[in-house]
């Protein structure tokens, strides 16, 4: 199983991006997919997370902004994000895990990672 995350850059306060996770050698439609973002000097934290009926939840500091959505046609999930700030700037990480169906905030520890791409958010 491998997860390619894209569609990192350097954008200004304000601005969009949109973040892809490409999944292969398994079938998405099974799976939950989750965004995690590590910041210098911090910890990894939880952004948002879709499982295999497509429901979402997302964390505080980004409910209102950024979208999670799957197209399991091409196995990838995006990750839309609006109205960037500066705490935003991050890696930004797409994880799996085969307990697609049920709660995604409920699965402790996510089986697959992807290799990160850099979000940064800067005037």
């Amino acid at each position: 199983v491998q997860l390619q995350a894209s569609g990192g850059g350097l954008v200004p306060p304000g601005d969009s991006l949109s973040l892809s996770c490409a999944l292969s050698g398994v079938n998405l439609d099974y799976y939950a997919i989750a965004w995690f973002r590590q910041a210098p000097g911090n910890e990894r934290d939880w952004v948002s997370c879709i499982n295999s009926a497509k429901s979402t939840h997302y964390s505080d500091s980004v409910t209102g902004r950024f979208t999670i959505s799957r197209d399991n046609a091409r196995n990838t999930v995006y990750l839309q994000m609006n109205n960037l700030r500066p705490e935003d700037t991050a890696v930004y990480y797409c994880a799996a895990d085969p307990r697609g169906g049920g709660y995604c905030l409920a699965i402790p520890n996510y089986r697959y990672w992807g290799q990160g791409t850099q979000v940064t958010v800067s005037s």
